[in-house]
């Protein structure tokens, strides 16, 4: 009896050490956020569990046109009415980090194939059709999906049904205008393309383009809800240029839209950010009468910064809009995600994301893998975020940029650059900023380079680290 009971000792001492090893083992395997790899491609969505597993989303992104992260007061700015806005960023999450291109074809192209520009651009407002969308992947995921606003991606109804959407309506349905592209019929008595013709023009006189687009999202809604789930992608064109009134000013009933006008005008400006925070408020009011508010994230963003020409106040500074440049106020954008009982209120996110994230993370809420079929993508997933988990995403987010000569493609103005939280490191390349690196939160105007012999080492370690991922991206 006493030598079982020293043999059952002796068992139980070596379990014990076996299981001891194996844990110390398993936890040396589990990478502390100290030991994430700093390139982005060396930490895929993949190798992280999905976190929408089982679930059955509805999509809707909204995207905003001239947009700028100092317009909305959740973010600090101080010159407009966000209530809306504010009220997704106290019941949701924001996300401080989040950089587009600087003007909003490129912009789009990235947003929609979750590819960068040298991928897929190569004519403003003109997207391949052998190119593939985050409607693309949605539908084939299951998703009903739709498009709503501003499409310029050419094409008309063959594009947008080639390009994944199954309801639409939208201006710029074709590239036909160069240099206006539908501005004049962006607002009152709107140009609309729907079901492969346009609205005739006794339809739409006297009438306000984004009520239409808000009406056909909120009628997509009613026929979608509770069924499989869906995605819109709700284009606004505000509140891009020409600034003119809305039905909510006494100015828009005699408002003639052909009238000439000044371009630097922007009376108007803060009235249409009032308007597009409405809408916001609206749609959300919409989600929750149809009772599908809880199962519907909501992400709204902007495609680039806002109108050069205007200057906003923000957290105490006067800020001069960015759109084309490519500093932080022509491509940061404010990016902020609402789901009541999902997405965390309140949250405050500071990821790094770019715009081709975004097809990933869509794929991602719905489940479904991005297939070989698309190309190269370059994209991670920033889903886990929605629901408050938190992971290295990326350290670094790279732009290619053809410039401010949107419809001419000059080379003179080609940018390519990586940033990280601090550091701005441009590609060697014709033009001013040529290989330039910068400090952008001590100089966020970027009018002082760091020169090489000035830096600190490890400000040179940044930059060259910076080149050499840039000179494997062609």
């Amino acid at each position: 009896m006493k030598n079982y009971s020293r043999v059952r000792a002796l068992l139980n001492s070596v379990c014990l050490v076996f299981l001891a090893i194996i844990f110390f083992s398993l936890s040396a395997c589990q990478k502390t956020p100290d030991l994430l790899p700093d390139n982005p491609y060396d930490n895929p969505p993949d190798t992280n569990p999905p976190v929408f597993a089982g679930s059955h989303y509805n999509i809707i992104f909204i995207l905003s046109d001239d947009i700028g992260y100092e317009v909305p007061t959740y973010s600090g700015g101080q010159s407009y009415s966000t209530p809306s806005l504010d009220f997704m960023a106290a019941n949701g999450t924001q996300f401080t980090e989040c950089h587009g291109n600087a003007l909003c074809s490129p912009s789009r192209f990235m947003l929609a194939t979750g590819k960068y520009n040298f991928r897929n651009y190569d004519h403003w407002g003109i997207m391949d059709t052998s190119q593939r969308t985050f409607a693309n992947l949605l539908k084939d995921a299951g998703y009903t999906t739709c498009v709503s606003g501003k499409w310029q991606f050419d094409g008309g109804d063959a594009s947008i049904r080639k390009f994944g959407f199954d309801k639409y309506m939208v201006n710029n349905a074709y590239n036909l205008h160069a240099d206006n592209e539908e501005e004049d019929s962006y607002y009152k008595d709107p140009q609309i393309y729907v079901d492969g013709d346009y609205m005739p023009a006794y339809k739409t006189y006297g009438k306000y383009g984004e009520d239409f687009f808000r009406q056909y999202v909120f009628d997509f809604i009613d026929s979608n809800a509770h069924k499989k789930p869906f995605f819109v992608y709700w284009a606004m064109n505000l509140c891009h240029a020409p600034f003119s009134p809305t039905p909510d000013d006494p100015e828009f009933a005699s408002w003639d839209p052909k009238k000439p006008r000044e371009y630097a005008d922007t009376l108007f400006f803060p009235s249409m950010v009032k308007y597009m925070d409405k809408e916001v408020g609206l749609l959300l009011d919409k989600l929750r009468a149809a009772n599908v508010e809880d199962s519907t994230i909501v992400i709204f963003t902007g495609d680039n910064g806002t109108t050069n020409i205007l200057h906003s106040l923000w957290n105490g500074e006067v800020i001069p809009g960015g759109k084309s440049y490519p500093s932080e106020t022509g491509t940061h954008m404010p990016l902020v995600a609402y789901c009541p009982g999902t997405v965390p209120a309140g949250a405050t996110d500071t990821s790094l994301i770019s715009f081709v994230d975004f097809l990933a993370t869509f794929g991602e809420v719905a489940n479904t893998k991005i297939p070989g079929s698309y190309g190269i993508t370059d994209g991670l997933s920033f889903a886990p975020q929605l629901k408050g988990e938190h992971y290295a995403l990326r350290d670094w987010i790279f732009c290619h940029y053809t410039g401010s000569e949107k419809f001419y493609g000059n080379p003179q103005h080609l940018k390519r650059w990586i940033q990280d939280y601090t550091y701005k490191q441009y590609d060697v390349l014709v033009g001013p900023k040529s290989q330039k690196f910068y400090n952008f939160v001590l100089d966020p105007g970027e009018r002082h380079p760091i020169s090489p012999q000035h830096m600190t080492p490890e400000q040179q370690a940044i930059s060259q680290k910076f080149m050499s991922t840039m000179s494997g991206l062609h």
